[in-house]
């Protein structure tokens, strides 16, 4: 009887990796041919260019530190904010919610191109600050590593918010009180009870916005322009002005990797603690 529920359950699992198979492995199997492959059948030419092409090296560099701040900054906003919502009733959380998801239903290129025209020369903000009197003449916030991480941030960071308010919310009261009536300082109880359970939560989101930060593309274009060339955006460069498709494979591989090294060494640092296996204590 429960092997035949376990195949009524892989039944209902069909389509789903169907579409998997087809959406996503097809393509990857794809990209990944296309590494090895060149004008004179198999060749580690693209690969190897990867480690001798300082482009790539300083592209590559500039990615991963891109994410990583990005990542920080939207965990240091983010977990107050994520605090201050498990601490509300759950009618309010709610609402916050909504307002958290908002964004969400504004495309992200037309997100984008509000903070150019906020940013601008003539922009929003420049006005203000030379009617303020702060400045003489307009400041360059376009096509800096501020616009760029600015844009980023404010994308990314309901993504970081939301895994963290589950996190939060799942944390037994309780364990709290009990170290109040031990005698911490509600401080002390904060540190020691409350942030370590947190951190299932936080590192969830925070893992899933390093993970897409280093794939963004519209956002470091649009924002950053050519200062802040990042693997996305060299990869779009070799597939359309130099054509070199074997070298954009390689690059797309590379990005593979690292998300899949970024998953492994998550799961080598959580598989023996309890709570990221739980999300923290249950009420």
């Amino acid at each position: 009887m429960k092997a035949k529920q376990n195949w009524r359950l892989m039944a209902l699992l069909l389509p789903a990796i169907a579409l998997i198979c087809v959406l996503f492995l097809n393509p990857l199997v794809g990209v990944l041919i296309q590494s090895f492959v060149g004008d004179d059948g198999f060749t580690l030419k693209s690969i190897s260019k990867l480690w001798t092409s300082r482009l790539a090296r300083v592209v590559l560099e500039r990615t991963f530190w891109l994410a990583f701040t990005v990542t920080v900054i939207c965990l240091l906003v983010g977990y107050p904010a994520a605090y201050y919502m498990s601490q509300l009733r759950p009618r309010k959380r709610a609402m916050i919610t909504y307002l958290v998801l908002l964004p969400f239903w504004i495309s992200i290129l037309i997100r984008t191109y509000t903070w150019i025209i906020l940013l601008g020369r003539e922009g929003l903000v420049n006005n203000a600050l030379q009617w303020l009197g702060l400045t003489e003449q307009p400041v360059q916030f376009l096509y800096t590593n501020f616009a760029v991480h600015l844009g980023m941030v404010q994308i990314l960071l309901p993504i970081v918010i939301l895994p963290t308010v589950a996190g939060m919310v799942n944390i037994d009261g309780g364990l709290i009180k009990a170290a109040r009536v031990m005698g911490a300082s509600p401080i002390r109880a904060f540190w020691s009870v409350f942030f370590p359970l947190s951190l299932s939560g936080a590192a969830t989101g925070g893992l899933i916005c390093f993970i897409l930060s280093l794939g963004f593309y519209v956002t470091p274009t649009l924002l950053g322009g050519q200062k802040s060339l990042i693997i996305a955006n060299l990869i779009d460069l070799q597939v359309h002005k130099t054509l070199n498709w074997g070298f954009a494979a390689a690059l797309a591989t590379a990005l593979l990797l690292a998300t899949l090294l970024c998953l492994l060494i998550f799961w080598l640092a959580t598989r023996n603690r309890p709570e990221f296996a739980t999300g923290g204590l249950s009420r």
